[in-house]
């Protein structure tokens, strides 16, 4: 490819295909799930291991943002390894669909109905990886710290069971999403 040729719509849809990037949007939507996940676990050390949330706001927060951080990272990962395969089982249904959308349109050329199909496939893959990321990690997550806070690390002090279990519980997740082998 010469140095100064521009992409085509096509080649930017493929290279947007196999990307590490996110949208904003999903940006924003995995930050905002990964917070909200992450700041359960201050209901739990609150209601059940009776720490002050006034006395223990700093440490809540702190760890709450250290979490949100590894979470939205975790989600991305397994985005990233699943919205490939998630495109290759859909590509059959949604070429059928887009297919049948178009009908019998004489005007349009193959190619642009290719391109068509490659954004649907895209829009479809994007979507169901990004819903499954959401949901797999964030229940891996509260497995981890429900294990953590009420087995493993039950004769610690609150303060130390809440540091660890969050702490423990996101790093396990962000270091299990760096794995190539995510299921579906």
């Amino acid at each position: 490819m010469a140095v100064g040729k521009k992409l085509t719509r096509e080649e930017e849809l493929l290279l947007q295909d196999f990307s590490r990037n996110v949208t904003t949007k999903s940006s924003a939507l995995f930050y905002g799930n990964a917070f909200i996940v992450s700041a359960i676990p201050i209901w739990l050390f609150w209601r059940i291991h009776q720490m002050d949330p006034y006395q223990s706001g700093i440490m809540f927060g702190m760890m709450t943002l250290v979490s949100t951080y590894l979470m939205s990272f975790a989600y991305k990962n397994v985005k990233f390894v699943l919205k490939h395969k998630v495109a290759l089982k859909r590509e059959e249904a949604v070429t059928r669909e887009v297919m049948k959308s178009i009908g019998d349109d004489k005007k349009m050329s193959k190619k642009e109905k290719d391109e068509r199909i490659l954004w649907k496939k895209n829009e479809v893959a994007d979507y169901e990886a990004t819903t499954y990321s959401i949901f797999y990690n964030n229940a891996f997550y509260l497995l981890l710290m429900i294990l953590l806070s009420f087995y493993v690390l039950r004769s610690f002090s609150p303060m130390f069971n809440y540091i660890l279990s969050v702490g423990v519980a996101s790093g396990l997740i962000a270091l299990f999403s760096t794995s190539t082998k995510t299921g579906k």
